[in-house]
Parts: structure tokens; sequence; C-alpha cells
């Protein structure tokens, strides 16, 4: 991790934890906030004057964080957009409790403050006890494997792998430029420039193996910062399904290009495709819950004769 990221990253978990703490005093001093939270005077400032840019669209000063420094003394007042109730799903409640819950852990926070005595009664509104853990199981991703690829993207080393690539059904061998490794809807993966492909892609970790840190290096690429894990080629073809109500998860688990109602309880998702292994599967998956109305219609029949072929099953086309 370079140093510059690595401070970044400080000065925020420093800010999330002073924030709820100073604003929930009149004016402490500033050397208090300082020993507290075992920063400079410098830093202090530095960490506040992010403030002044943090709050909520349209951006004007009844919504953005006010902050005040006086002689030795310093005072963070909330937007006005902050002291409206909030009606939160159940879902967006707990989410909330476990983030502010995070937030408690982190050093200089004060459980019996603001924050704690809110969290406590948000958890009493959920019915839920906060000291219980919660456990998050992302997918398989061996730790070695994740070490070398975070270390690979902190030095700029190119990373040799063997990637099964789920559209094409087939190993290969690629060396990729590491920048990023995330998680993301219950997976790791790894944004990364490669030289197979010559182009950007993101790369789940748990279909990767013999993973090798060379000695080559690489100029960083900025990246977009998003967590998307799948993004079509303009150039890929469009395919169009007919799908009944219990199948419009594609719609919401895959990229489309927009779902129409056909009536009778049947919708029509667009699709880009980029490789027909991916299509297939699918077309397994949906069964006769769907069909290809623009497209290859062939795709799903084919590889449902090919998976009843081992069995020994044999199909004859009407």
């Amino acid at each position: 991790m370079s140093r510059r990221r690595a401070g970044a990253e400080e000065s925020l978990r420093r800010l999330l934890a002073l924030v709820p703490w100073v604003a929930g005093r009149d004016g402490p001093r500033i050397e208090e906030v300082c020993a507290r939270f075992g920063c400079s005077e410098a830093e202090l400032i530095e960490d506040l004057e992010l403030l002044f840019m943090c709050g909520l669209y349209p951006f004007t000063p009844d919504t953005l964080i006010e902050v005040t420094m006086e002689e030795d003394r310093v005072w963070i007042r909330y937007a006005n957009f902050f002291s409206k109730p909030l009606r939160l799903t159940p879902a967006e409640g707990l989410s909330l409790l476990a983030a502010g819950t995070t937030v408690l852990s982190l050093p200089g926070t004060d459980p019996d403050g603001p924050l704690g005595r809110g969290l406590a009664k948000l958890a009493a509104a959920l019915g839920v006890n906060p000291d219980e853990a919660v456990g998050v199981e992302l997918g398989h991703a061996p730790p070695e494997v994740l070490a070398t690829l975070r270390r690979a993207a902190a030095e700029h080393n190119q990373v040799e792998i063997d990637y099964y690539s789920y559209g094409r059904d087939g190993w290969a061998r690629r060396i990729i430029d590491p920048h990023r490794v995330f998680n993301a809807t219950g997976q790791w993966y790894v944004d990364a420039w490669c030289h197979h492909a010559v182009a950007e892609r993101v790369f789940r970790i748990d279909r990767m193996r013999d993973v090798a840190l060379l000695d080559a290096k690489f100029d960083p690429r900025p990246i977009n910062g998003t967590t998307r894990t799948y993004s079509p080629r303009p150039h890929d073809p469009v395919v169009v399904l007919e799908v009944d109500a219990h199948s419009l998860w594609v719609a919401e688990q895959y990229p489309h290009e927009g779902v129409e109602e056909v009536g009778s309880g049947r919708w029509r998702v667009r699709l880009r495709v980029s490789e027909r292994a991916w299509l297939e599967r699918l077309l397994l998956r949906l069964g006769p819950r769907a069909r290809v109305v623009d497209g290859d219609a062939s795709v799903g029949p084919a590889a449902a004769e090919r998976v009843l072929a081992r069995y020994g099953v044999s199909v004859k086309s009407s």
C-alpha cells in the first residue's frame, strides 16, 4: 500500500470517529481532540478542512457540515437535513446499524456518546442485539492468492495466472496488471489490464490457479472505482429472451438493454452476450420458462442435447 493511500485511509478512519464525538460536545479544546484521536494539530486541521466539502445535493449551506474553529476550540454542526426523521426499511436499518457499530470500534469513539445511544435505539427498534456477530462468507479465495494480488496491486507488479473463463468454459494462462482487489456480490475480484485480451478485465479470484508474482512492473492506470463485475462489449451481439415472471431475476442479475412486458405474464429482456457458452448455461438454468425470440434460437436446444447425450439419452428433433 502506498504511503499516500495509507495516510488517506488513516485520515478517513479518524474523521469517522471524531465527527460524532466533537459534534456531541460544546466546543472541545483542539488539544483534547488531538490527544484523544492520536493526531497532530496540523493533521486535525487538514482533516477538518475536508468536512467543508461534505454534504448532500444540491450542496447548499443547509446541506453541508459546518466546522467552526475559534482560538483553541472546535465545533462541528451537522447539516439541517440530519435533523429530519428517517424512514428506513428493516434492511436499511440493519445496514446502518452494522456500519455504525463498525465506526464505534474505531479508536477514540465514545460508546456512550450520541452515536452509541442512537445505535442502541435503532437496535431496539429492529429487535436485534448489536453485540451479536454476523458472519459474512465470501466466495473461496485462498489467503495466499489474495495476499499475492494485493501485494502486486500495491507494488505495481505483473502477475501470471491460470484462469478459468466461465463464458468460454476453458482455462487459459494470462499475464495481468492488477489495479485493485475488491469484493462484490459475495465474491472476490481483481480489476486488471489483461495482456491476453489487450483490454481491461475483471477476474474472479476463485477461478484462478497458479498465481505467480512477476518481477516485471506496470504503470498504474486510472480505474472507474465501481464494483461492477461484468460489462458487455459494444460489439457483442444482442439476444432477446422472453421469460415468465419467475425468471425476471435475469434482468436483476445481469446488465441488460431493456425489459418489456408483452402480456400474459411474459417479459422480454435484451441482453448483450459475450460468449455462447455463457448463454447456453443461462438457457439451461431457465429451461422451458424462457425462449430466444431474437437471436440464435438453437443455442438452448443444442446445449440440452449435448448434456443429455452424456447420459446416453437420445433426443430427436421434432
